[in-house]
């Protein structure tokens, strides 16, 4: 599983970051992406959710979140 650290980073640059990163996976690849930015809670799950991934698991570990995603693609729901 790739891992994306974007700790430090202010909305909208984590959500760009992560979709770049995205990008060089085959769907179905999950990534895991770091952020101590508060909005990456709200903004992570509206992402996924217009860009047809899934948000598999959210977590919090003091003021760290994390983000497990699975890429979504044609590929994906084809062999579903």
């Amino acid at each position: 599983m790739m891992e994306l650290d974007t700790q430090g980073l202010r909305c909208p640059l984590p959500v760009l970051k992560a979709k770049k990163a995205i990008k060089s996976l085959d769907p179905g690849d999950l990534i895991c992406i770091l952020s101590n930015d508060p909005a990456s809670k709200r903004d992570f799950p509206a992402y996924c959710k217009n860009a047809g991934h899934e948000l598999v698991e959210l977590s919090e570990d003091g003021d760290v979140l994390s983000f497990v995603i699975r890429k979504g693609g044609t590929e994906l729901k084809q062999a579903s």
